[in-house]
């Protein structure tokens, strides 16, 4: 008996959950159900996969060597689906991942332009931080996504979509006292005045490091899991924070007491991309999806620099 693919997708169920009732549960089937397939996929390769524990499951060694197969069956599987699904352009079903410091700016002014020019695509959106995207991107989870350059993932390739500045937020008492004499260069500012996003999200990294800066223990980071907490802090005179030019807008209208300062030239930049697999093909889709998103980006920089 051949290996099926429900068969492959319960055992990576079984591997991730490490049981086989949340497992069961994660692909919407019963119990004794996914238990069986196992079973069954066992004795097809005449080998155990899968020691079953009092309260926990162990991989065999052999389990572990399906495992990596099955990661890359199920992977070249949904690449196949994405490609045949997208093969006529904008159309069908897509799948996009954006980070946090991006989708709720971007998305709300890009999906009008999608919907637009595409009126029949059934679009879905993950909303992640980097690392979970590019790793659902790489298993063909996701068919691209948005993200903040630079990115260090085998197999994959990136479209620049724009350039993204970073500005200095606070209250307007820090900012008034910051340009007293002349705007402040990222590099001469104190880090133990920051106030910075959650280890895991790119943009306090990517700051700091186009900054000249490094986190430190003095830091203060507050836990802050969104760029909308932080803006509402330093509004109030709780430090200071980076802020991308492409959430200016949105966050000084939600935080009308927030200041800004602009960086003296060359300012402080991120780029943002779009991701695919390089093993798709490349097709109309993927280029009508970052020049409607360029284009969303593009006016939101616009708007931004009449703000500030």
């Amino acid at each position: 008996m051949m290996l099926t693919l429900r068969q492959m997708t319960y055992f990576v169920a079984l591997a991730e959950q490490r049981s086989f009732s949340a497992a069961a549960e994660a692909v919407h089937v019963t119990q004794p159900a996914l238990s069986q397939q196992i079973k069954e996929m066992e004795a097809s390769l005449g080998a155990q996969l899968v020691e079953r524990l009092p309260r926990d499951i162990r991989l065999t060694r052999a389990g572990q060597v399906v495992l990596e197969r099955c990661h890359e069956i199920l992977a070249m599987t949904r690449n196949l689906e994405a490609e045949i699904r997208l093969s006529k352009g904008l159309t069908g079903r897509l799948t996009l991942g954006v980070i946090p410091t991006i989708a709720p700016y971007l998305l709300p002014r890009a999906l009008t332009r999608i919907k637009a020019a595409a009126l029949d695509l059934d679009m879905r959106v993950r909303e992640a931080q980097t690392a979970e995207l590019l790793s659902a991107v790489q298993k063909g989870q996701l068919d691209a996504a948005v993200i903040a350059l630079p990115y260090d993932v085998e197999g994959l390739m990136a479209q620049p979509l724009f350039t993204d500045h970073f500005l200095l937020a606070g209250s307007q008492s820090r900012i008034d006292a910051l340009t007293a004499q002349s705007a402040p260069r990222p590099t001469e500012l104190s880090p133990d005045t920051l106030l910075l996003l959650d280890e895991g999200h790119c943009l306090a990294d990517q700051a700091l490091d186009v900054c000249g800066l490094k986190r430190t223990r003095q830091t203060v980071d507050l836990g802050a899991s969104s760029l909308a907490t932080l803006c509402g802090l330093v509004a109030q005179g709780f430090g200071l924070t980076f802020l991308p030019e492409i959430a200016l807008c949105s966050e000084m209208a939600a935080s009308p007491d927030m200041a800004v300062l602009r960086f003296p030239d060359p300012q402080p930049e991120r780029t943002v991309a779009l991701v695919r697999r390089q093993s798709t093909e490349v097709k109309s889709w993927f280029t009508e999806l970052a020049a409607l998103l360029t284009e969303a980006g593009e006016e939101l920089m616009i708007d931004a620099r009449g703000r500030g």
